[in-house]
């Protein structure tokens, strides 16, 4: 191994490091707690190490985004696909479940992603992958039950009203012990009779 491919290997495994550290303490304690100070101290790194990699709390905040994404794509795929050989409907509210269930558990990195302001180009070619992949599985759900409305259209109106129940759940404007009739009436609307 040549002394650059090291390098840039420690440089990414630094990344990686500071990422999971913000989204842990982050989730431990609210993102006011992550500051480029307590992260420092949190990996054992300098600040300017932290600087050399992010350019500050924004940049660290949207490096989780990205991380946060791939997460939710990667819980959302086999939701979906395992729900898929018992219909369209199954598959629906298995992304819908899951989706709540992703909020719910990781409520840091679910404001990072959809919630708090972060410097990355949503809805556009230039978007991440994992935010493309994340959107992609949700519309992978909705595009059978489309028919003749735009399927990017119809995802992203579930989207809005999977993320409106989110928010307004957490924020204690909707009761918690309805949230499960919630989402079956929300998926039936969506697929009917399937």
């Amino acid at each position: 191994m040549s002394i650059q491919t090291r390098r840039e290997r420690e440089r990414a495994e630094r990344e990686r490091l500071i990422v999971t550290a913000a989204q842990e303490l982050a989730e431990a304690e609210g993102w006011s707690a992550v500051t480029t100070r307590r992260l420092a101290a949190e990996i054992e790194y300098s600040q300017p190490v932290l600087y050399s990699h992010f350019k500050g709390k924004g940049a660290i905040m949207a490096a989780v985004a990205v991380q946060g994404c791939a997460d939710l794509a990667a819980e959302l795929r086999p939701a979906r696909t395992g729900a898929e050989p018992d219909g369209r409907r199954a598959a629906l509210a298995a992304v819908a479940s899951t989706y709540t269930d992703f909020a719910r558990r990781r409520p840091a990195t679910y404001d990072a992603i959809f919630t708090n302001a972060v410097d990355l180009p949503f809805a556009t070619p230039e978007a991440p992958a994992p935010l493309r992949d994340a959107f992609g599985e949700i519309l992978a759900a909705v595009e059978p039950v489309a028919a003749a409305d735009d399927p990017a259209l119809l995802t992203e109106t579930f989207w809005a009203a999977l993320h409106g129940l989110v928010t307004l759940t957490r924020g204690g404007r909707l009761p918690a012990e309805a949230h499960d009739h919630r989402l079956a009436m929300l998926v039936e609307r969506f697929a009917p009779g399937d």
